[in-house]
């Protein structure tokens, strides 16, 4: 792995604020409500589980996998509390999608030498993919930008502010369901910023039918994340938006920083989704009344 101290860094902004949300959540909610506490663990672990039995990550990057998930839908819990109407349900989009994509023509890709490694993603790779929905979920971030659309007198139903996380979940579906389409199903890919042909499998590189798979990827996170939450139309375009958002520039970092050897792709897929999360953010302020 190029960089392996930028996959460190990535698991280091994520995992403790996560971990630490987690802990301290676990036993307030056992005592308010023992269910909330009960089916959050349990479902998160469930999910690691099923993550590692279909050998789609190691267990170690299940194990970061459960505690973000647990972290998440602690940060979106509405009462009457049922469990999949939390942001476990984009969550779980998220992984079938990538587990989907990642297997489709497998052969043909380690022809390529481009496949996933048989022993699934690592824990750093988890971590840059979800981390950034989990940190702007939490109640430091959430109070923030309430404070900062407030001074821009928007005024936000219910839940509205987890477009910003659900725009960071839709990235990375979008990112690795257009990456992994493209390189079996699109035919030669071309530079981003150039539109030059190059070889499957290459940073920066896009193609037509690997991106209109990335745009149907985010709009079906998007789509179950709002479904999950009660959201409106805003939340789900709002995402939607900044989950697409996010895929360009995904795609000129690859074609940029990653091919000049600054950044490795864990940190392209942090800072994507966090400039998905950004976008979305933008678009709140922008639109909300």
């Amino acid at each position: 792995m190029k960089l392996p101290w930028q996959s460190k860094l990535v698991l280091l902004l994520v995992l403790p604020f996560a971990g630490v949300g987690v802990v301290l959540n676990i036993p307030w909610w056992a005592a308010q409500s023992p269910q909330v506490a009960v089916w959050t663990v349990g479902l998160s672990l469930l999910l690691a589980i099923v993550v590692v039995k279909l050998r789609a990550a190691t267990p170690t990057a299940a194990a970061t996998g459960a505690v973000i998930t647990a972290s998440l839908m602690f940060s979106t819990i509405v009462f009457p509390y049922q469990p999949w109407h939390t942001a476990l349900i984009p969550v779980l989009a998220v992984f079938l999608l990538a587990h989907v994509a990642t297997r489709l023509g497998r052969a043909q890709k380690e022809r390529l030498g481009i496949a996933e490694r048989r022993r699934g993603r690592l824990a750093s790779q988890v971590a840059a993919n979800l981390g950034v929905a989990a940190l702007v979920s939490g109640e430091v971030a959430q109070t923030w930008f309430a404070h900062t659309l407030a001074l821009h007198r928007a005024t936000l139903a219910p839940m509205a502010l987890f477009a910003v996380a659900l725009a960071a979940l839709s990235e990375a579906a979008a990112d690795t369901v257009s990456s992994e389409v493209g390189q079996v199903m699109g035919g030669r890919p071309r530079m981003i910023t150039t539109l030059r042909a190059v070889e499957p499998g290459v940073d920066g590189g896009i193609s037509l039918v690997g991106t209109l798979a990335g745009v149907a990827a985010a709009g079906i996170v998007s789509l179950t994340g709002t479904l999950a939450l009660r959201g409106d139309f805003s939340m789900f375009w709002i995402s939607c938006a900044g989950g697409l958002f996010g895929l360009v520039f995904d795609s000129y970092l690859g074609a940029t920083l990653e091919r000049w050897g600054w950044i490795n792709n864990d940190a392209v897929n942090f800072l994507s989704t966090a400039s998905a999360a950004a976008f979305a953010l933008a678009l709140l302020a922008l639109f909300s009344h």
